[in-house]
């Protein structure tokens, strides 16, 4: 295992980049096709040979995915690089997400026939050290949905954590649907053996994840 970084990146002045489901699907398929030292062009290789994207052999990752969540005009990764992933072109983590995003945004633009750049410039990382700090970012991604239902959650009292709680398990667009030991085809995405595992059973993940909605809790 190598470094571990946090990294994401919005839509071009805060513009939405995923409308629809549609969208959000493709942005995922990518997530898992592009993990790969192979380069696969999406519309050859799997639209016009009407394969289903989650059955593409595409050998080896090169980079972990430990989490991932997708938000209206942003979202967040949690990622390291495979130790034996040396590529040409430089980091795998650098390639594979010029290869996402790239890729999604000439899917977005020929879609709804706009031009220009799609993404706020380069992505962003930040470097992931302590342990600590890592076993934080599994729960500030997956709650990063929770602003969809409530925007002011952190700052006010939480007064249905059921609620809470019932919106983040029917959110597909998040590994969070993958901690609970749902089976999808989604799975895929995640490297979880590159991880630390922090949450050995749902029932632990799932408290570490009240814990931090208690904390939020003015109460």
């Amino acid at each position: 295992m190598g470094e571990y970084y946090h990294i994401y990146n919005r839509g071009n002045s805060k513009q939405k980049i995923f409308l629809d489901d549609k969208d959000r699907e493709r942005f995922i398929k990518l997530l898992y096709l592009c993990n790969s030292k192979q380069r696969i062009d999406f519309k050859n290789d799997i639209v016009k040979r009407k394969i289903d994207a989650w059955d593409f052999e595409k050998g080896k990752s090169i980079i972990g995915i430990g989490a991932w969540v997708l938000m209206p005009n942003h979202f967040h990764l949690y990622i390291t690089q495979k130790t034996e992933a040396r590529l040409p072109s430089g980091t795998a983590i650098t390639d594979f997400l010029h290869r996402v995003l790239t890729a999604y945004s000439k899917y977005f633009n020929a879609k709804y026939q706009r031009t220009g750049s799609l993404f706020e410039g380069k992505f962003k990382s930040v470097h992931v050290s302590k342990n600590n700090q890592a076993k934080y970012l599994f729960s500030y991604i997956h709650l990063n949905p929770v602003k969809l239902i409530d925007s002011k959650w952190k700052e006010r009292r939480i007064r249905n954590k059921k609620k809470i709680l019932n919106f983040l398990k029917a959110y597909r667009w998040s590994s969070y649907f993958d901690y609970l030991g749902n089976t999808r085809s989604e799975n895929k995405i995640l490297n979880r053996i590159d991880f630390l595992n922090y949450f050995d059973t749902k029932v632990t993940f799932q408290k570490e994840i009240f814990e931090w909605i208690n904390l939020n809790d003015n109460d």
